[in-house]
């Protein structure tokens, strides 16, 4: 797939970014390069191969389900603008 100036001022623009036409005729070559790369994967047989989440095989460790206040609740609340004992105080939003 090719990249024109039309499609490198359009991704451009949607990414907020301003670009010179000397840029843009850089990108052109770029972009038209990185989608030749993700074409060439389409030419890779993934028939046989199951779908994985992570490279390697992990298994999710097991942890009692119970409340506590993680150890440290002195540090959670001690760059609070205000606060009483281990909790915060926020201004009352509802009447």
């Amino acid at each position: 797939m090719k990249i024109d100036d039309g499609t490198v001022r359009h991704i451009a623009r949607l990414a907020r970014i301003r670009v010179t036409d000397a840029q843009a005729r850089t990108l052109e070559g770029e972009l038209t390069t990185i989608l030749q790369w993700v074409e060439q994967l389409n030419e890779v047989d993934t028939s046989g191969v199951e779908p994985m989440t992570s490279v390697m095989e992990t298994t999710a460790t097991m942890r009692k389900d119970e409340v506590t206040d993680g150890g440290y609740p002195e540090d959670i609340v001690k760059n609070a603008t205000e606060k009483a004992d281990q909790f915060f105080v926020v201004p009352k939003v509802v009447e």
